[in-house]
């Protein structure tokens, strides 16, 4: 199992756990399918809170002002790239 997999399985059990997502596992997200919107339905709320959690597991900080934001939280497949290539 590539390194980058292994970082979207635990981005994605993080997921689950931090914003307490019942009745889905880790293998039901498509790293490739929107966290927002019409994807898995996240809102700026959970957001914020996964901001969090990634930042107190991985240490990696996220700005609400950074204009990658969109990208990085754009699938778990570019949130678990930009976790794996910042965490400390």
């Amino acid at each position: 199992m590539s390194n980058l997999i292994e970082v979207e399985r635990e981005v994605a059990e993080l997921i689950i756990e931090s914003l307490n997502l019942e009745d889905i596992a880790p293998a039901d997200i498509d790293p490739d399918a929107a966290l927002f919107s019409d994807g898995l339905g996240l809102d700026s709320i959970d957001a914020l809170e996964l901001s969090m959690a990634l930042s107190t597991r991985y240490g990696v900080k996220l700005k609400s002002d950074d204009p990658q934001n969109k990208q990085i939280f754009s699938s778990l497949r570019h949130l678990a790239a930009f976790v794996q290539s910042n965490k400390n």
